[in-house]
């Protein structure tokens, strides 16, 4: 059984008020951190917040968080990354971590007019990001990096600015699809997908540097686990044909994977609605403890080493994290 690390999720800025927002994403960091997670997944898309502004701002908000930054190669050079992340870690002495996104929303990709195929856009993901840590490792020694790719050229290129290299960051990559976990493999990076039911894993692993990102909802009995569920994310028509729009239009495999599994409700813990009204991109496990629990435990099994949990809903659904994953891996081990 792979060792265990946990990111929580910071809130996108689109649901709060300008001045509101950096207060709420220094509150989640601070209870993340609080709940033992090693680090936050921050958000990017055209309709956020800069996902550097806000790692910035929870870095001066935390002690030791890590952010997760996701980084989609169309909205930034290789060698602004490596500098960005040079800095802030030379500055807090803290790791800052890839979340790499070979995708988006497709209309998002055309309106910059980028009509990269879905499994060339890995193979530009993994140049982009050979030249990021390339840059941050020839940096140690004062020396240049140079590649020449299909998508990126660099010759010589050199940045003056250093970290040591337990700061190096570690690298996600997005995608469920096989180029995303070639991708993966070929860069020494943990590929995240959006799990299955525990079942579908019954009779296969999926290996090592294997992640997933899901939603928890556990409380000391069933009934009042789905009851907060059922209020923090109630039926929505309205989100429904959203999701069904955006599906038609995704090449993601894993939207279509997901979009086919039932709603699921009371009386076993995965459950949909929340994906499948538009509210959030990932599957929810809810249920009391030792359910919630079981349920980690197998997906701990079969090599999930690594957890992305959904944005909390409050204070309480971090202040769980810690007891269900020790029950989960007291399980698993036994």
């Amino acid at each position: 059984m792979p060792d265990v690390t946990i990111y929580a999720t910071s809130p996108p800025s689109v649901d709060f008020d300008d001045r509101d927002y950096p207060l709420r994403v220094a509150e989640i960091a601070r209870w993340s951190e609080a709940a033992g997670c090693e680090g936050t997944l921050v958000y990017s898309d055209h309709r956020l917040a800069d996902p550097w502004a806000v790692a910035h701002h929870l870095l001066n908000a935390t002690e030791r968080l890590v952010p997760l930054v996701a980084l989609q190669p169309a909205y930034m050079h290789p060698f602004t990354v490596a500098k960005m992340i040079a800095t802030l870690s030379g500055w807090y002495n803290r790791r800052i971590d890839l979340n790499l996104l070979a995708g988006g929303f497709k209309r998002d990709l055309e309106a910059m007019g980028d009509m990269t195929p879905h499994d060339e856009r890995y193979t530009r993901l993994e140049e982009y990001s050979r030249i990021i840590t390339g840059l941050l490792e020839a940096s140690w020694e004062k020396r240049g990096f140079t590649l020449e790719g299909k998508y990126y050229t660099s010759d010589n290129l050199r940045l003056s600015q250093r970290i040591p290299s337990e700061l190096m960051p570690r690298l996600l990559v997005s995608g469920s699809s096989e180029a995303g976990q070639a991708a993966a493999r070929s860069l020494g990076a943990t590929a995240i997908s959006y799990p299955l039911p525990t079942a579908a894993y019954d009779t296969e692993t999926v290996g090592a540097a294997t992640g997933l990102r899901v939603g928890l909802i556990a409380r000391d009995d069933e009934a009042g686990a789905w009851r907060i569920a059922e209020e923090r994310f109630p039926p929505d028509r309205k989100g429904e044909i959203a999701h069904k729009m955006a599906t038609k239009v995704s090449d993601s495999q894993w939207h279509h994977t997901l979009s086919e599994i039932g709603e699921g409700g009371p009386g076993q813990p995965y459950w949909m609605r929340p994906f499948q009204s538009y509210k959030t991109f990932c599957p929810y496990l809810v249920g009391d403890y030792p359910t919630v629990a079981h349920e980690i435990a197998r997906y701990m099994k079969v090599g999930f080493g690594t957890f992305i949990l959904d944005v909390p809903g409050s204070e309480a659904e971090l202040e769980m994290v810690g007891r269900l994953f020790a029950m989960a891996q007291d399980e698993a081990v036994a």
